[in-house]
C-alpha cells in the first residue's frame, strides 16, 4: 500500500464509490461521504449543464452542514467524473464548474489529458484515472495523474480484462502512489482482499445501484437483486467500448443477449441522450451476487464494515 495524500489518507472506509453514468446523484454521493467512503458521480449526470452547479452547491453544503453537525465524524471527500473523449462538448464547462467549488477529487476516464489534469491541480484537487491495463497505467501517470483505478474484469459499465491479480501486480511493481481496485466488489470480505493484492482502496458500483438514494428505476434494482454473475453480458455494442450489462434489460430490448453483433469503436458517443445504454440497457457488474435485498446506502456501508471487520478477524486466526 501507498502513503496517501491528505484527501484520502484519512478516509475511514477504504471505499471509493463508483461514478455511475445517470444513477449517481447528489442524495447518493452525501449518503456515501457521511457514511465514511467517497462518494462520486459523473458530471454528465447533470442535464441540462447548468445543473452541475446547483449540484456541486448542494453536496458541498450538505457535507459542510455534517461536518459542524459531526465534528467526530466528519464525512469522507466526494469525487467527480469526467469523461474525455472528443464526442463529450461539456468537458471545458464542467471542469471549470469543478474548479470553481474546489472538488477535491476528479477521476477521468476514456482518455489521459494533460490539461485537465492541470486544472484539478490548480487548486490543490486528486486526480485519479480509470485504466483497464498497466500501458494505459504508466500513460496516464506521464500524463500527471495523481493515482490510477485498476479496471479488472468484472467490472460494471466500461470494463477491464484482466485479472486483478495480473493487473494489481503489474502496477505495483513500478507504481507506488494511490491505486484502487474495481471489479466484482460487493462485499466486505473483497475489500478486504483488494487490500490484502496491494490495492489501496475497493472501487465499488454496482452493488451501490441496488440501493434507495440511486436514481434508478425500481425494476432496475430488483434486476441486481435478482440476478447473478451467471446474468452479466459482455458487448461494446451499446457505446462502442466493451462493457458489462444484466442480460434481462438486453432481452426486454428485444435482443438476444447470447447473439449481440460488435460494434464500430469509432462510433462512440458519450456527449449526447441518443444512445440506450444505461437509461435501457443496464450496465452491471459480475459481484451482484451477493445483493440480496434494496437497502439504504447507509446500511449497505455498515453491512461492508462488518464483513470486512469478521474477514480481518478470521485471517488472524489462521496458522
Amino acid at each position: 500500500m501507498s502513503t496517501l495524500p491528505p484527501v484520502l489518507s484519512n478516509l475511514p472506509f477504504p471505499v471509493i464509490g463508483s461514478p455511475l453514468f445517470i444513477i449517481s446523484n447528489p442524495k447518493l454521493v452525501i449518503a456515501q461521504c457521511i457514511a465514511g467512503v467517497v462518494g462520486a458521480m459523473p458530471a454528465l449526470n447533470a442535464r441540462p449543464a447548468e445543473q452541475l452547479e446547483e449540484w456541486l452547491i448542494e453536496i458541498t453544503e450538505a457535507l459542510a452542514a455534517h461536518d459542524r453537525a459531526h465534528p467526530d465524524r466528519p464525512a469522507a471527500p466526494y469525487a467527480i467524473n469526467q469523461i474525455v473523449h472528443k464526442s463529450n462538448d461539456r468537458l471545458a464547462h464542467d471542469m471549470a464548474m469543478c474548479v470553481k467549488y474546489k472538488v477535491p477529487i476528479i477521476i477521468t476516464s476514456l482518455g489521459a489529458r494533460e490539461d485537465i489534469n492541470a486544472a484539478a491541480h490548480s487548486y490543490g484537487s486528486m486526480m485519479l484515472h480509470n485504466i483497464i491495463n498497466n500501458k494505459h497505467a504508466h500513460k496516464a501517470i506521464e500524463k500527471g495523474a495523481d493515482g490510477l483505478i485498476a479496471v479488472a474484469a468484472g467490472a460494471g459499465g466500461h470494463a477491464g480484462v484482466k485479472s486483478p491479480f495480473a493487473l494489481i501486480q503489474e502496477i505495483r511493481q513500478w507504481f507506488d502512489g494511490p491505486l484502487a481496485l474495481s471489479g466484482a466488489i460487493s462485499t466486505g470480505e473483497a475489500v478486504l482482499a483488494s487490500l490484502a493484492m496491494g490495492a489501496d482502496f475497493a472501487y465499488i458500483g454496482s452493488a451501490f445501484i441496488a440501493t434507495e438514494e440511486a436514481r434508478a428505476a425500481l425494476a432496475y434494482k430488483q434486476a441486481i437483486v435478482d440476478s447473478s454473475s451467471d446474468d452479466i453480458v459482455l458487448s461494446n455494442l451499446f457505446t462502442g467500448v466493451h462493457g458489462n450489462y444484466l442480460a434481462p434489460s438486453i432481452r426486454n430490448a428485444g435482443m438476444d443477449p447470447d447473439n449481440l453483433p460488435v460494434s464500430d469503436p469509432s462510433k462512440m458517443d458519450f456527449g449526447g441522450d441518443k444512445s440506450k445504454a444505461w437509461k435501457d440497457i443496464w450496465g452491471c457488474g459480475q459481484g451482484i451476487g451477493a445483493v440480496t435485498s434494496i437497502q439504504t446506502t447507509a446500511n449497505y456501508i455498515a453491512q461492508l464494515k462488518q464483513e470486512y471487520a469478521a474477514a480481518r478477524t478470521r485471517l488472524l486466526t489462521l496458522n
